[in-house]
């Protein structure tokens, strides 16, 4: 094996064994010390734009509708989300980020910018370019080891 290979290897197990604890650290600061990094990932699928519907969130996180639903419960309790039903379809349940979920995804996405800025500070635009599409291919193969019809080759 090449030295670039096991570099790599050895790059990659330890960005992912600390990314999470890391991530932690950084997010949940005194201001939202009652809320966890799962938490805060519910919170930025819900976004800032117009209500999402909870079964469009689940999705995006890739979850159940009953573990999303524990989750907007306990960030409803907290005061970081709210939900309602719709006008039209009263089985159809929205949620949207009240003034303290927009300040923790204001921090969330803050902790992303300083991120991708410190990733990006001295790579020229071809190496933005492969990097991106480095990524973009990891993406790609965590994405097909996970689908269903691919779970027996892990």
């Amino acid at each position: 094996m090449s030295n670039t290979y096991e570099t790599l290897n050895s790059v990659l197990v330890t960005l992912f064994n600390d990314v999470l604890g890391i991530e932690e650290k950084a997010l949940i600061t005194e201001e939202f010390k009652d809320i966890s990094v799962t938490d805060m990932h519910i919170i930025e699928a819900v976004g800032i734009q117009e209500p999402k519907k909870m079964s469009e969130i689940a999705k995006l996180l890739g979850i159940t509708m009953g573990t999303l639903t524990t989750g907007i419960n306990g960030l409803v309790k907290k005061g970081y989300v709210v939900r309602n039903r719709s006008e039209k379809d009263r089985r159809i349940v929205y949620a949207s980020l009240t003034p303290k979920g927009l300040s923790a995804y204001a921090h969330h996405m803050q902790f992303h910018k300083n991120m991708i800025d410190s990733i990006m500070q001295d790579l020229t635009d071809e190496e933005a370019v492969v990097l991106t599409k480095t990524f973009t291919r990891l993406e790609d193969f965590f994405s097909q080891l996970k689908a269903p019809q691919d779970a027996e080759t892990l």
